[in-house]
């Protein structure tokens, strides 16, 4: 409490980590469709020190447990829009906390559980419709929601896919509520290795051949009761551009598809952003998990440390170098790009880099299909990725563009 008269304690403040600050502005990102709240967000920052990884796991959990608990109250109370609105915060404080935990703790297994309790109370006190589903891949349960939008005729469905550390209920919140409004029906679905997974199997790693998911869900969709075949298509985010991709280009049912963004070549994509490319490592230079808490802090953050553990857990490698010589497996040919025949969207955001602007400007060159493109700038204060900061204008132009694909489509 200070002594004189100020507008109030809180300060707009980040942090100088790239990786944390990005963080930040993804939860910041998720006020407008209700997954978080200004205030909130700065005040658990202030909580945190800069690149302070276990820091920012405590200070969201201990937020994401007072939001369920006040959500639980007034639930008990019949407040139901209230109890809601509390419960979609706490869901997204519970996965930002997951966000920066070891993969196969059985932490990162509570909050990322505790996570989608919160959402599925959420929709419930909403009155929305979500039904949980599940596909499955070799032993795997691979978790997924078919959610009805209010009113909707059931005819417009739009499947969406997220990338390495997204999940089905921040997916809903950054993307799926904004189709909902327009309308769509939604079907969110996961594939091996991503968060989702991890939660309800042991161990879980990717795999390029992301089509024999698709291809489930495709099928899940078309078997609903009143679904027009000509309005089913597929959004890809993050990561989820590369398995969307791969999807279309194997999958000729779709009608429509949205690339946010377009990853061609996942391996050129991940050492363009770290600088440098691990699989030319000597074998005597290259570390496992186990080498990990070994290396010392001035020639590896914690934050390195933990993100490194993270990947070649869910690329399923004994090494680095070995997990990125895998990723080179994760990759499209120019004439899988070409047999993409459905209308596509291509999105990016100018402050991503060059290589995924690379990418977006190779995949409009080599798509099979009529193809339209859209690049976020700073001036929108959507220039990051996934447009993070600007989610509302996001799904403008995503989803006009898709209203008008589709209508175009029902005319022919």
């Amino acid at each position: 409490m200070t002594a004189g008269l100020e507008r109030g304690s809180t300060r707009v403040a980040g942090f100088q980590d790239p990786e944390m600050d990005h963080q930040l502005m993804r939860q910041l990102g998720a006020v407008r469709y209700g997954g978080a709240a200004v205030g909130m967000c700065l005040a658990v920052a202030r909580q945190i020190q800069d690149a302070d990884v276990q820091g920012w796991v405590d200070a969201f959990a201990a937020s994401a447990k007072r939001q369920m608990a006040d959500a639980d109250r007034r639930e008990r109370k019949g407040h139901g829009i209230s109890a809601r609105d509390q419960y979609l915060m706490a869901s997204n404080s519970f996965r930002a906390a997951e966000y920066y935990l070891p993969i196969d703790t059985p932490l990162h297994q509570e909050y990322g559980l505790n996570s989608r309790a919160a959402f599925l109370h959420a929709m419930r006190c909403g009155g929305w419709h979500c039904q949980e589903l599940w596909f499955s891949q070799d032993g795997l349960r691979l978790p997924a929601y078919y959610m009805r939008a209010p009113g909707s005729a059931g005819d417009r469905v739009l499947m969406i896919v997220s990338g390495y550390d997204g999940t089905l209920e921040e997916t809903w919140l950054s993307h799926g509520r904004a189709a909902q409004e327009r309308g769509y029906d939604l079907l969110l679905f996961t594939g091996p290795g991503q968060m989702d997974v991890w939660r309800f199997n042991p161990v879980s790693h990717f795999r390029p051949d992301y089509e024999t998911i698709g291809r489930q869900a495709m099928d899940y969709v078309l078997a609903l009761p009143g679904v027009d075949p000509q309005r089913v298509a597929l959004m890809g985010i993050s990561f989820g551009g590369y398995f969307a991709l791969r999807i279309a280009a194997f999958e000729p049912r779709l009608q429509a598809v949205i690339l946010n963004s377009p990853i061609v070549d996942l391996h050129a994509y991940m050492t363009a952003f770290i600088g440098l490319d691990p699989a030319d490592l000597p074998p005597e230079d290259d570390f496992g998990v186990a080498d990990l808490p070994h290396i010392p802090d001035h020639v590896m953050t914690a934050q390195q440390r933990l993100m490194s553990r993270n990947l070649i857990l869910r690329f399923g490698q004994p090494g680095f170098a070995q997990t990125y010589r895998r990723i080179r497996d994760f990759s499209l040919a120019d004439a899988d790009i070409a047999r993409i025949a459905c209308p596509t969207l291509a999105l990016v955001g100018e402050g991503e880099g060059a290589e995924p602007l690379r990418q977006w400007q190779a995949f409009q060159k080599g798509v099979g299909g009529q193809g339209a493109a859209w690049c976020f700038t700073a001036a929108e204060g959507a220039d990051a990725h996934c447009q993070v900061g600007n989610l509302a204008y996001s799904a403008a132009v995503s989803l006009d563009w898709l209203d008008e694909t589709l209508e175009q489509k029902a005319v022919d």
